[in-house]
């Protein structure tokens, strides 16, 4: 495992990450003792950084990580989430005492008396325009109750937004090979600030792992079952706002560039690390195979000219038209 330091918060993480909204919830059937077991997989690979959300399984996610704390030496670097558990998810709802309600449940869950990074969970647009947002962060901060914060945004112009306030160390954002709008302006922005980059979604939400195809079945409360026009958040978080028979053509184009000692999820997860602008990669795993799967993927041999090209040219023709104005 290579690592790579996270902006302006000094962390040393992990190129591969471990991404645990599938162990919390909305990925279909999940057991409790694989999750743990994969996330014992991906330490035991190297992997130091695991990033979660207060709503991911209600708290399933964040309590299942404060076991593995409990139960391994290394240090850890946990990141998590608030800001979504607002109903109605509107900006005014993102006051101090809201965000203070949430962190002290993210410490409750995580068993600590402090969190190493908190992110606002995809706010509307309108909330990154207010600088009160901002300043209540730095008010948790100075009261001890996190060390850094960050965002995770869903457009480009939220994340470009977000980084001009100095206490933003970290921008979570929605990057692989089927979303490439970031690498084109905010990549040498946040460079610039000295912020760190969390590539999300990063196997657009499977179908960069080769393994659908156009008769898969997804179980009723899998979110790539229920919400691939929106119906419950915004459509960039599932196939990563493609077309879901448009990226299957995509994933066949990329098949004839995958070296044989690589799978097509190692494949989209190293073209990632291509980009010395992103810190890591935060795949999900359910399970131990998936989790080392992922991590073998940071001491992969870095593509050439002509393979990144190659990707390119399939992503301009093929999948550029679809998203990369919306987000």
């Amino acid at each position: 495992m290579n690592y790579r330091t996270l902006g302006k918060t000094g962390y040393r993480v992990s190129e591969i990450s471990f991404g645990a909204w599938a162990i919390g919830g909305t990925w279909g059937t999940v057991d409790d003792d694989q999750s743990l077991a994969a996330l014992h997989a991906a330490v035991d690979s190297g992997v130091n950084f695991i990033d979660t959300a207060d709503v991911y399984g209600d708290g399933r996610s964040e309590r299942l990580i404060a076991q593995l704390l409990k139960e391994r030496s290394e240090d850890i670097i946990v990141a998590t989430k608030v800001g979504r558990r607002l109903d109605p998810h509107y900006s005014d709802g993102y006051t101090l005492d809201n965000l203070e309600a949430f962190v002290d449940r993210n410490l409750k869950n995580l068993d600590t008396d402090c969190l190493d990074l908190v992110q606002l969970h995809c706010p509307p647009t309108d909330a990154f325009y207010r600088p009160s947002v901002f300043e209540a962060m730095d008010t948790l901060k100075a009261k001890g109750k996190i060390r850094h914060y960050g965002v995770s945004v869903e457009k480009v112009e939220e994340a470009i937004k977000a980084i001009e306030f100095d206490g933003v160390a970290t921008v979570q954002i929605i990057f692989n090979i089927f979303r490439q709008r970031p690498a084109d302006l905010f990549f040498d922005l946040a460079a610039k600030k000295d912020v760190g980059i969390l590539a999300r979604v990063p196997l657009a939400s499977g179908l960069l792992t080769g393994k659908m195809n156009r008769t898969s079945q997804f179980e009723d409360d899998d979110h790539r079952a229920f919400n691939r026009e929106g119906a419950a958040f915004d459509k960039g978080e599932t196939f990563a706002g493609v077309d879901y028979n448009t990226g299957l053509d995509a994933v066949d184009a990329l098949r004839a560039l995958i070296p044989e000692e690589m799978s097509m999820a190692q494949f989209a997860l190293r073209w990632i690390l291509m980009h010395d602008a992103v810190t890591c990669a935060i795949p999900g795993a359910k399970n131990t195979e998936q989790a080392i799967g992922n991590a073998q993927a940071s001491g992969l041999s870095a593509f050439d000219d002509a393979t990144m090209k190659a990707v390119n040219d399939i992503y301009v023709e093929q999948i550029r038209p679809q998203v990369h104005h919306l987000w």
